[in-house]
């Protein structure tokens, strides 16, 4: 029997998962396989157009089942995408 790369592999890890990165090159961005980026985008702009319309951050918090601090970030990154 000759050399083999999965006799090899399996002298370590016999039985076990392992993980393998891809290529910084082929990597691909986080939610880019799902609409779940755009659909937290979208509920960011509602919570800061529910913000502006006069709810507080601790409404906001209670109704989106988020941390306060959370809520405050989102408010300062929307505030900031609207300034510029």
């Amino acid at each position: 029997m000759g050399w083999s790369p999965r006799l090899v592999v399996q002298e370590y890890v016999d039985g076990e998962f392992i993980y393998i990165p891809r290529k910084s090159g082929n990597k691909k961005e986080w939610g880019s396989n799902t609409s779940t980026r755009i659909e937290l985008q979208q509920r960011n702009m509602q919570i800061y157009e529910d913000y502006l319309a006069g709810n507080s951050q601790q409404e906001l918090s209670d109704k989106y089942f988020l941390s306060l601090k959370s809520m405050q970030r989102i408010i300062r990154e929307q505030r900031n995408m609207n300034e510029a």
